[in-house]
């Protein structure tokens, strides 16, 4: 990507954390790198305990807040937009950089190879979506609740089926450059599945359909390698995917930096 090549990048792996504090954490790189405070940045975390995340303007009634008491789910509202995610076996990535100009798609579409260089050398399979669904008629139907109910245009896949669910959000004043944040989520279980079960659907044969939806249109790591993938190895693989594709070393942090 013209104009990331050979920049000085940082790393951090910031470990399991609550909703909010990733949430938190996400917004304050972005506020940083904006304010020439640090240099853009590759973060991986988890969830602790798992969480589901509504997009920037999705309704709260999507999600049935007993339910997810019961399993133990926080709720929490990402900065991005996007539908909902159920945060449970996943690695997630944040990335926080400079627009530099770029449009959405160009930067989708640089993360991704990245994702892709990184991923396929877990599953060789791994590829991204060309095409793009039409996503203003898809959410006014209740079973475009899940994230990962479609693929939009360089989501990352294997063999047809989403593997890693995206988002991003672009910070802009007078005073200071336009950053980016994009972050993701890379399922390596199937956990995820369990979103079914603490939506708000008013029909059974909707829940039905979310469920089928969910188990058809998307893969996780660990089946599609038909081996356990865990956390310390996919992140081992995505920092190496977007250092060949950056090509550049990254700066570790080994310590929080917000």
């Amino acid at each position: 990507m013209s104009g990331t090549s050979n920049l000085a990048w940082h790393f951090i792996n910031t470990g399991f954390h609550t909703g909010a504090y990733n949430m938190e954490y996400d917004v304050a790189l972005a506020g940083k790198l904006q304010r020439g405070e640090i240099l853009p940045t590759l973060r991986l975390y988890g969830w602790k305990p798992w969480a589901v995340s509504l997009g920037y303007n999705q309704t709260e009634k999507d999600i049935n807040e007993k339910k997810c008491s019961e399993y133990g789910f926080d709720i929490v509202r990402r900065p991005t937009g996007g539908r909902a995610i159920l945060h449970a076996n996943e690695l997630t990535y944040s990335v926080v950089m400079a627009a530099d100009g770029k449009g959405i798609t160009e930067i989708y579409s640089f993360i991704s190879k990245a994702l892709v260089a990184g991923l396929s050398k877990i599953c060789p399979e791994v590829s991204y979506e060309t095409s793009q669904p039409n996503f203003q008629s898809l959410y006014k139907k209740q079973e475009s609740i899940p994230c990962f109910s479609a693929s939009a245009r360089y989501e990352v896949q294997i063999n047809g089926k989403k593997l890693v669910g995206s988002a991003q959000r672009r910070f802009s004043s007078q005073d200071l450059p336009e950053v980016v944040l994009q972050h993701g989520s890379i399922l390596l279980g199937p956990e995820h599945k369990l979103l079914a079960e603490i939506l708000n659907v008013e029909h059974q044969e909707v829940k039905e359909k979310i469920v089928n939806d969910i188990g058809s249109k998307t893969i996780d790591l660990s089946s599609a390698v038909r081996r356990t993938v865990s956390f310390d190895e996919t992140a081992s693989a995505i920092l190496a995917g977007f250092q060949e594709t950056l090509n550049t070393s990254f700066e570790h942090q080994h310590e929080a930096i917000i």
